[in-house]
């Protein structure tokens, strides 16, 4: 049996006895593993995965919802998302490494809180945002449990799927080149360099450092590369504010901050404001953006962050060593119940769907190879929420050089498709284009999807399409045409 296989096994109850204590509840040496390679795992995927708590609140608290209203409030509550940013996370991380013993750790998903923020809260109110998010994790959880998620991932195709995936990485790349003011709207374009068609002013500079210095510590492979640059390049924001005094970016000043004002804070630790757990109404999202709207909303989330813990999954149970013969990890029906509990989790705590992070991957090198590891990751998240305030300090263009290279990590993907194929390939390019040429995350889905059940019906091979990849095309139709018919329908 090889090793990978013999990670997998289960060993005979004796020896399950013989071992005590943290050992024997995670089988630690069981998988070839020790407490201090655990220990030392979860500190490096802690510190790898620690940029959401910043990275979160940067998507999130400056979005206002249909109603002009702020995420927790009436003002861009950064502090408060962070706090909550981390609770969400710490407590599933410690979740999953109890309940499923597998060395993944959790936490909110960027691309899923781009589309939350951008595509979801746009349409109502915050509160109903989270409730769909909410709804979104409990029909996860039903398709783990009756097995049907076997139908809805062969609805969908892969490389569609790897579509998706690249689009939003495009749409969050152009959110952090926009927010630090490198991309502005154009008397003349649509889009164009700068506000006035140059770069100008100190936090546009300190944007470039910071993007700069994150590509050369990741493409240098430094572990926390992201976080790193984000607390330098902050500490330069900090020195260049107390030198030039650039102030608040608008309208009469350009050239000044597009989010904080970076200063020295007056507290380092303070209690953390939790204001946004709770923050959720379940079912207003129907009555507020209507039933077909939430329909394709709700099904936008769950196929995006389904697929993603199958791939994610699979990914780190590879690299562990863990897989059976099936190429499934050990408890995999606990993995994807905990993953399917966190995003209704992340709904429940107001900070957007949470889901397992890849990132997990960077522990596992580490040697972690049990849940003791993501137990770890989510202990230093909890500790971390009372420096929440701290974020308060960080401008956009100090944080959003993270974007950028979010944007390239997701664009790799696309190599999974087959451009010489046009069925796939016209479909693909337009969920792509369509998602950071309309700022919007569903229409790109939604061309996708339509645009791929007419070529295949126009080549006469519509029996080739999915039941269920028919119905969804068709609400998209209607939801691409609701305000025409609305218009109509009215006159």
């Amino acid at each position: 049996m090889s090793n990978q296989r013999r990670a997998a096994s289960e060993t005979p109850t004796s020896s399950r006895r013989a071992a005590g204590g943290l050992d024997g509840f995670f089988r630690i040496s069981e998988r070839g593993s020790t407490v201090g390679r655990e220990v030392r795992g979860g500190l490096v995927t802690f510190f790898t995965m620690a940029y959401i708590i910043v990275l979160n609140p940067i998507i999130l608290s400056g979005v206002k919802d249909a109603h002009g209203g702020f995420l927790g409030g009436t003002s861009d509550n950064f502090a408060m998302i962070a706090a909550g940013t981390a609770l969400v996370a710490g407590v599933m991380s410690i979740v999953m490494g109890l309940v499923a013993n597998f060395p993944l750790s959790i936490a909110t998903g960027l691309g899923l809180n781009a589309f939350v923020a951008y595509s979801v809260a746009s349409q109502m109110t915050w509160a109903d945002a989270m409730g769909l998010v909410v709804i979104e994790g409990l029909i996860i959880l039903v398709l783990v449990l009756t097995g049907f998620r076997t139908a809805v991932f062969r609805a969908v195709p892969a490389q569609l799927k790897v579509a998706i995936s690249v689009g939003i990485g495009l749409f969050i790349a152009l959110i952090g080149f926009a927010d630090a003011g490198f991309v502005g709207t154009g008397a003349g374009t649509p889009v164009q360099l700068g506000a006035n068609g140059t770069l100008s002013g100190w936090p546009v500079f300190v944007f470039l450092i910071g993007l700069v210095l994150v590509i050369a510590l990741w493409v240098l492979r430094v572990k926390g590369a992201i976080l790193i640059s984000i607390v330098a390049t902050t500490i330069v924001a900090i020195i260049v504010e107390a030198i030039g005094h650039q102030g608040v970016k608008s309208a009469t000043n350009l050239g000044g901050w597009g989010l904080n004002v970076p200063k020295l804070p007056s507290t380092i630790v303070s209690s953390p404001d939790l204001g946004t757990l709770g923050h959720f109404d379940l079912l207003g999202s129907f009555q507020s953006a209507g039933v077909v709207t939430a329909v394709l909303l709700l099904f936008t989330l769950v196929l995006a962050d389904f697929f993603d813990l199958l791939g994610t999954m699979t990914a780190i149970g590879a690299e562990a060593g863990l897989l059976d013969d099936e190429g499934m990890p050990p408890r995999s029906r606990n993995i994807l119940v905990v993953d399917a509990l966190a995003a209704s989790a992340g709904g429940v705590g107001g900070v957007s769907s949470n889901t397992a992070f890849i990132e997990s991957a960077a522990g596992v090198g580490e040697g972690a190879r049990t849940g003791l590891a993501p137990v770890v990751t989510g202990v230093l998240f909890l500790l971390a929420m009372p420096f929440a305030t701290l974020v308060d300090i960080i401008p956009s263009e100090a944080a959003v050089p993270a974007l950028v290279l979010v944007g390239f990590l997701m664009m790799r993907q696309v190599k999974g498709i087959d451009w010489d194929d046009m069925e796939i390939a016209i479909p693909a390019f337009l969920t792509i284009a369509l998602m950071p040429f309309t700022y919007s995350i569903t229409v790109g889905i939604g061309a996708g999807f339509v645009s791929y059940a007419l070529i295949k019906f126009v080549r006469g091979k519509a029996a080739e399409v999915h039941a269920l990849l028919w119905v969804i095309a068709a609400l998209f139709v209607v939801y691409f045409a609701i305000h025409p018919i609305s218009a109509w329908l009215h006159t």
